[in-house]
């Protein structure tokens, strides 16, 4: 791959770099940095899952070579994709960086609301349901409710608005 020399895009110091995990070290991982536990798991955990495996007869015994070299080749590959991401950050413009953060920057404060005061001649809006004993007497009286047709009351004489009230 060309690009940068290697050390100009190193997150670890030069000096830290032999503290590192042997693991981390033989890969040459630069953007991707497991701590000791994480190593062990990756080479050894995978050793000994191939070998589970290999007991069960599940798999054959070359998985126990397979399997860990599966795993390094996919941290590798997760490493080299951190380091393309990081060289594409670096190449956006710090005016787009700046739009961007303005635009995720959660807004807090206070919206002003107009009340405005609806008001229909002859409707009353109620946010309770007419009483019981108010429908069943209604319902007595032969008028029906019109969305289900025609009822005494309008005797034939063309459409009636619908009422906008689902309990009455």
């Amino acid at each position: 791959m060309s690009g940068a020399p290697r050390g100009s895009w190193a997150t670890i110091p030069a000096d830290e770099e032999r503290y590192r995990p042997l693991y981390a070290r033989l890969l040459g991982l630069r953007f991707v940095n497991p701590g000791g536990v994480l190593c062990f798991l990756f080479f050894e955990g995978a050793v000994a899952l191939a070998a589970l495996l290999a007991l069960a007869e599940l798999v054959t015994w070359w998985a126990v070579v397979i399997l860990p070299a599966t795993v390094a080749a996919m941290v590798k590959l997760n490493d080299m994709v951190a380091a393309m991401v990081v060289r594409s950050a670096a190449l956006v413009p710090e005016q787009e960086r700046d739009r961007f953060r303005q635009q995720m920057e959660p807004v807090v404060g206070r919206a002003r609301v107009d009340w405005v005061r609806h008001s229909v001649p002859g409707v009353v809006v109620t946010a309770s349901p007419a009483p019981r004993a108010a429908r069943a007497g209604r319902d007595r009286q032969g008028h029906q409710d019109p969305r289900h047709g025609a009822g005494e009351r309008d005797a034939g004489l063309g459409p009636q608005p619908t009422r906008l009230d689902p309990l009455a």
